[in-house]
Parts: C-alpha cells; sequence; structure tokens
C-alpha cells in the first residue's frame, strides 16, 4: 500500500487530487495574483519531468532570491516563505525557444531581469512534490526577453565551459571550489554541465547533485580515521527535528524518517520510513530526496573534520511543519545541527536514550537495523585489545 510519507504528493495513490496537497492550495491560492504579463527579476528557472526527455521549462519570477540558506539568514517563517512561493510564477514554454535566456539566467550569480509575456492570464498551478520548493503559478510563455548581462563566476564560467568534463566530476569540481549545491542544481538543470549536454528536470537535479556530492566526499571520508568518541548533534527548522548520531568506525549510513500522527504526511497513525547504506547505495531511497539531502549535510561536516563514522540520522516532523517546502529544509536542519556542538556519550545505548529525548518518541527506534548491529558487533580494535 502507498503510504503518504513516501508519496508526498506526487500522486502515486491514484486520487485526482492529494488531499494534503488540497490543504495548502487552499492557504496559497489566495496569495496568487494572474496576470498575462511579468516584468522584474528572474533568480533561477525550471523544467519539469512530464513527458522526458520532451519536457517544458521556463524562469522562475519572482522579487526574491530563489535562496533557501538566506531565507534562513532572514529569519523568514514559514507563512512568509509559503508567500513567497505562492507569487512565484514558473514560465512554461518549448526549450527550443527558451534554451539560451534559461541558461543565461542559470549561470548568472545575481537575478536577471527579464520581460515575459504570456498566451493568456498565468494561472494558479501549485507545482511540489516534496523534494522542490513549492511554485503558486504557471504561465504558458509568448515571448521572452533577457534584460541586462549575466554576472558569471570564474570558476563557473571554467567549468560550465568544459565540456569534455563529465557531469559527476564537474559537480564535485564546483563544490570543492565553494559553489554551493543550490547554484550547482540549478546549472545542472539548465543543461550546463556534463559531455553530452541536456535540460535535467528540476526536482531530479536537485537530488542527482545532493547525490554526486556526498557519494564523492564518502570515498574521501572513507580514507579517515574514525571519531573517537559517540556524538550527538540536534537541531530543529519549521518543525523538522534532527537528530544524528555518530559512532567510531568505517562509514555507514542510515536514516528513519518519523511523521507523527496527523502531520503533513503522517495520516491518522504514525509513519515511519527507514533506509541505510554502506560504502555504496542499492537502488533509489523510499524516503526520496530527504535521504541524499540529510546526507550531503553529515560528509560536509565528516569532509571538514577529517574523520569517518557510523552514522545514524532521525528526522521527526510535527504539525508544525504544514507545508511542504522541499528537501532543502532538511539540508539547513542536518547542516545546522552538524554545526552545532555535539554532546558526547560513553555508550550507543546512552546517545539513543538521549537521541529519544530530543526526538520526544522511542518508536523510531525498532525501525532502525543499524542500532542493533553496531550493539553487537565488534570493531578491529576490539577484536585485538
Amino acid at each position: 500500500m502507498i503510504r503518504c510519507a513516501e508519496c508526498k504528493g506526487k500522486g502515486l495513490c491514484g486520487l485526482p487530487r492529494c488531499p494534503i496537497v488540497s490543504r495548502f492550495h487552499a492557504q496559497a491560492a489566495a496569495l496568487a495574483k494572474p496576470s498575462a504579463s511579468y516584468q522584474g527579476s528572474s533568480p533561477s528557472v525550471f523544467i519539469g519531468s512530464f513527458g522526458y526527455p520532451d519536457v517544458r521549462g521556463g524562469p522562475l519570477m519572482v522579487d526574491d532570491s530563489d535562496n533557501p540558506p538566506d531565507w534562513l539568514k532572514r529569519s523568514l517563517g514559514m507563512d512568509e516563505i509559503v508567500g513567497i512561493r505562492a507569487r512565484t510564477l514558473r514560465g512554461s514554454s518549448a526549450l527550443t525557444s527558451v534554451a539560451g535566456d534559461l541558461q543565461e539566467i542559470a549561470l548568472s550569480s545575481v537575478p536577471l531581469d527579464v520581460d515575459v509575456s504570456f498566451e493568456r492570464p498565468v494561472s494558479f498551478s501549485l507545482t511540489f512534490d516534496g523534494t522542490m520548493a513549492p511554485v503558486g503559478m504557471i504561465g504558458s510563455v509568448k515571448t521572452m526577453d533577457v534584460i541586462g548581462s549575466a554576472r558569471v563566476e570564474r570558476v563557473v564560467d571554467r567549468i560550465t565551459s568544459d565540456t569534455d568534463l563529465p557531469a559527476t566530476e564537474a559537480c564535485v569540481a564546483l563544490t570543492n571550489e565553494s559553489v554551493d549545491v543550490y547554484q550547482v542544481s540549478k546549472l545542472m538543470t539548465a543543461g550546463l554541465l556534463g559531455k553530452r549536454r541536456r535540460f535535467v528536470p528540476t526536482r531530479w537535479a536537485i537530488t542527482a547533485v545532493d547525490d554526486t556530492v556526498s557519494t564523492n566526499l564518502k570515498k574521501e571520508i572513507a580514507r579517515n580515521a574514525p571519531i573517537e568518541e559517540i556524538l550527538l548533534f540536534s537541531a530543529e527548522v519549521f518543525g523538522n527535528r534532527i537528530a544524528c548520531i555518530l559512532v567510531p568506525g568505517d562509514w555507514r549510513y542510515e536514516m528513519v524518517e518519523v511523521w507523527g500522527a496527523h502531520t503533513l504526511w503522517g495520516g491518522e497513525e504514525e509513519m515511519i520510513v527507514q533506509d541505510r547504506e554502506g560504502m555504496k547505495k542499492q537502488g533509489y531511497s523510499p524516503i526520496t530526496g530527504a535521504y541524499y539531502s540529510a546526507r550531503l549535510a553529515v560528509c560536509e561536516y565528516l569532509d571538514r573534520i577529517r574523520r569517518c563514522a557510523r552514522v545514524i540520522v532521525v528526522r521527526s516532523v510535527s504539525n508544525e511543519y504544514w507545508a511542504p517546502l522541499g528537501t532543502w529544509v532538511i539540508r539547513e536542519a542536518t547542516r545546522k545541527a552538524m554545526a552545532a556542538p555535539p554532546l558526547a556519550f560513553p555508550t550507543l545505548d546512552a546517545a539513543v536514550a538521549h537521541t529519544v529525548s530530543v526526538i520526544g518518541s522511542d518508536s523510531w527506534v525498532r525501525h532502525s537495523t543499524l542500532i542493533p548491529e553496531l550493539r553487537t558487533q565488534r570493531t578491529l580494535g576490539q577484536f585485538f585489545s
């Protein structure tokens, strides 16, 4: 049976409209202001996935940076972010007619102004799937002009100009030069990376970049010595409580996602989804994009301190998280956790007990397969001691 916590609004249940989407739709629709044209800022681009590879796309148009870390830095609340996304306008066009303009927008480190007319007045059309930030309006592009020239960072220009560099290596090279994954995802979705260049649906690009960058970091982390003690990191963003247990040892990663009853994807009963990996990941995670976003944040931390660890990430979602804002929330919540001073524990059981108090429930513990393994498995150091 398809569960809401795994579907996250993608329509896998077969209903004509997700009832959870309807709750958000009703609150956001009132903020939308239809128009037959747009003159103003375009901070990003959007490529749809319907009918792939024959997809449509266009500029994202809003008087905002379209940058989640900036939203958090400005201390915006959920209502304010929903307001921004409700008035965000997504252009839709055959890519052959707008490809160059979209790539110029994606390359620019600052939002470009655009002048767009639509075939008919734009309509409210909520677009989200749990990975992307929602978009409130959509309009079929009739004409589009980019005003001004892109301001392109030197490293971005160098790597996007290298058509012999595979997309995976380009993603890694960009992040190694301190280009954040939000910019890298924008470049990937606009078809500016790799040898065989093509536009990539935005939803796919977000998870692909998280996965690609963290997979490369895993290889670097595996070469490092293990951490020396059991550590617990925690933080919360918009009702998303994150707890990360780091245990000395070689790389392993597990995530347990808990949706409480009557939360966004929880339904009448609590929903729990779990997944894990070693050095290689088999298949796409049932937790979907959140799995890779949290993994990226943990890998960034371990790479920064030049250590390796076995990792258990627990995400608990309360009903404070009333609108699906995208996997950036999990990425930034986990980054926030890993930036805070950790608590150290003498035993795994002590760390798990404290995590239960942080999460507010122990129901997730029985879903973990890594915890019982860590309790019984001896390390090489213990074997020879």
